[in-house]
């Protein structure tokens, strides 16, 4: 069976306190009704200083489908490390492994937006030293024995869950990135399908003599929405899949790799772009023929909860019962 991800960051481009409200708790309760269904993966993902709610706090919200859950992987994909206090991190990190029994899943990520770096008072062009510091500082950390931190003996409990540590991925599209993740034994999970990149990470591990993997995306990547009638739906809520798609191109830089980035100015030009698409459950079983996973999508851009939840019940009713099959 294919992996199985509901994505969600519950970007709004109209969000208000009562409509965040509902697709917060709406999103819980997708990720409950998933679990019970054997879908293997919730994701999220971190990003500040936006005018639509993107998540801000995805290791809450982590928290939230842990304690809802009781069997599937939560993703954070990716975590921005570097705006966090690292010691803090290690705790909650921590302290959410032991809730979830070792299925949550963090991917370090460093960020490509100096806005986010500003709002929380940190510096951008240090970026990849406050990077080292803070990876550095969780893999100390999670042995639960003391050490140095900013010059003073520290020590980091309770442990976690998982031994040695709970997973870790370095993230990003550089290099700069492949050898952090390869001088610290961690494993890459590339922003986009870059095989170049792998191979860049096994020389440099294999210099440094650790061990390590690369959770490698595929050559194309597609979010996902069900329908049964794929016509209506893109007349219908087409713009919020452009919401989204734009809102995210809008922060990529030209050396940025990213795996659903999207040149489309128009509805249209996206639905033929067949990064987001709206599909029959005909349709995504065929898809889950040819790709490695089925990402649903099905919050995208502010749609609607109500559509949100056909989308999921169609998946769940009508594509998964013929993937277990299979």
């Amino acid at each position: 069976m294919p992996v199985t991800v509901l994505r969600f960051n519950l970007a709004d481009p109209s969000p208000t306190p009562a409509s965040l409200s509902a697709r917060y708790r709406a999103a819980v309760e997708m990720a409950a009704y998933a679990d019970d269904r054997g879908l293997t993966t919730v994701q999220t993902e971190e990003h500040h200083a936006t005018t639509n709610g993107w998540m801000p706090a995805p290791l809450a919200f982590a928290g939230a489908v842990l304690g809802a859950t009781r069997r599937i992987t939560v993703t954070v994909s990716a975590l921005i490390t570097p705006l966090h206090d690292p010691l803090r991190l290690a705790e909650e990190i921590a302290v959410l492994d032991l809730l979830g029994g070792g299925r949550l899943v963090t991917v370090a990520g460093i960020g490509y937006r100096p806005e986010e770096y500003a709002a929380h008072g940190r510096d951008w062009h240090w970026r990849g030293k406050l990077q080292d510091e803070v990876l550095e500082t969780l893999l100390a950390a999670w042995t639960g024995e003391p050490f140095r931190y900013r010059g003073r003996t520290v020590r980091v409990t309770p442990r976690p869950y998982t031994q040695p540590h709970p997973l870790l991925l370095v993230g990003g599209s550089s290099r700069a990135a492949a050898r952090r993740a390869a001088r610290l034994g961690l494993p890459l999970f590339p922003s986009a399908h870059l095989p170049d990149l792998e191979a860049y990470y096994h020389a440099r591990r294999a210099e440094y003599g650790t061990e390590g993997w690369v959770m490698q995306p595929p050559a194309r990547t597609c979010l996902l929405h069900v329908s049964e009638d794929p016509d209506r739906a893109w007349a219908e809520y087409g713009g919020h899949l452009l919401h989204e798609a734009r809102t995210y191109a809008s922060w990529q830089s030209a050396g940025v790799e990213s795996a659903v980035r999207s040149a489309a100015e128009d509805a249209e030009a996206l639905r033929r772009e067949g990064i987001y698409r709206i599909v029959t459950p005909e349709e995504c079983v065929r898809l889950a023929g040819e790709a490695g996973s089925l990402i649903l999508h099905p919050l995208c851009g502010g749609m609607p909860v109500d559509e949100g939840w056909r989308s999921v019940h169609l998946f769940a009713e009508r594509v998964l019962p013929h993937l277990k099959e299979d």
